[in-house]
């Protein structure tokens, strides 16, 4: 940390809008880098502080968190556990690969019903007390008030890197999927008097559940730092029309992002999280909602190692 701000002037000039900056949170390193990174450092230093020699949390097979929880356990000598969800796929690649190497115990759910997942989560937990073992849950994607504490730190981290360019930002755009990054950057940027527009791009759920997810968040955030500071859903943005058929599957706009970004900036965007985000951001300067004149910085979370998982995205027709 700080991870870079860039701008990103041939995506811009392909896109033909505003000025686009990237948020390099995917050179946050920790196994290959991700939003994760600032979120785990809050959730493992309770972890620590606690006393706990083993970390269990979840995700899809393809998890970000997941694997970012695996390394940051290992770099602070504890084991874990992963409880995915689904079936398991068989072949080990991409995030699955990773987790693997670093010697995570895994074990797939059966199920996508986050309610029974917990559950397993907490029965998993006390077999391993019962064991004499001292557990930590970390909840899914780390997006807990705690862990969106890292954001708020990204937030002034931020206005800090526009201060020095001497940039005015006026719209940051951000992968909205369990919340907890977006609560942390309206917090943070609210703190920093940073006037900018932080604007979620759904990833899965609707655009009322996102709102009001990220605003609970931010809100407990802002209570732990003892801050008289809270949000109603209402001030909170996320577009919600680029999920597609679901969380996890890759639209075509997406796949679309990821080239155009790749073929511009070298930069490499994931199919799940900011593929789609990017896709957004496309779609809304083409229809004008991001005008030339403001500039807009894109939160790149990571996720390479997910787009490695699946070659059959990009087989040549």
């Amino acid at each position: 940390m700080p991870t870079p701000l860039e701008e990103a002037t041939r995506l811009a000039a392909a896109l033909g809008g505003p000025k686009i900056f990237i948020k390099r949170d995917d050179e946050t390193g920790l196994a290959l880098g991700g939003n994760k990174a600032r979120k785990l450092e809050y959730l493992m230093g309770e972890a620590r502080a606690l006393g706990a020699d083993v970390v269990l949390t979840t995700g899809g097979p393809q998890s970000n968190h997941a694997r970012m929880t695996v390394a940051i356990a290992r770099r602070l000598g504890m084991d874990t556990v992963l409880i995915l969800t689904g079936t398991d796929p068989g072949e080990r690649l991409g995030n699955l690969l990773l987790d693997e190497v670093m010697g995570a115990e895994i074990r797939f759910a059966g199920t996508e019903d986050m309610d029974i997942i917990d559950r397993m989560l907490e029965e998993a937990a006390s077999q391993l007390r019962q064991a004499g073992r001292r557990p930590y849950i970390v909840p899914l994607g780390g997006s807990t008030p705690l862990g969106a504490l890292g954001y708020v730190q990204a937030a002034l981290e931020l206005a800090e890197q526009a201060r020095g360019q001497s940039l005015r930002i006026d719209r940051i755009a951000i992968a909205t999927g369990s919340g907890g990054t977006q609560a942390g950057l309206v917090l943070g940027c609210r703190l920093a008097g940073l006037q900018a527009s932080i604007e979620g791009i759904s990833v899965s759920r609707s655009r009322d559940q996102a709102a009001q997810r990220v605003a609970n968040i931010a809100n407990g955030a802002a209570a732990l730092m003892g801050v008289p500071i809270r949000f109603g859903p209402d001030e909170i943005v996320v577009h919600d029309g680029y999920v597609g058929p679901g969380y996890g599957v890759a639209t075509r706009e997406g796949l679309e992002a990821i080239r155009l970004t790749a073929r511009t900036e070298g930069i490499i965007l994931d199919p799940v999280y900011t593929g789609k985000a990017m896709a957004g951001l496309g779609d809304l300067v083409r229809r004008g909602s991001y005008r030339p004149g403001e500039t807009v910085v894109f939160i790149h979370t990571g996720g390479g190692p997910g787009l490695l998982a699946r070659p059959d995205l990009f087989r040549p027709a």
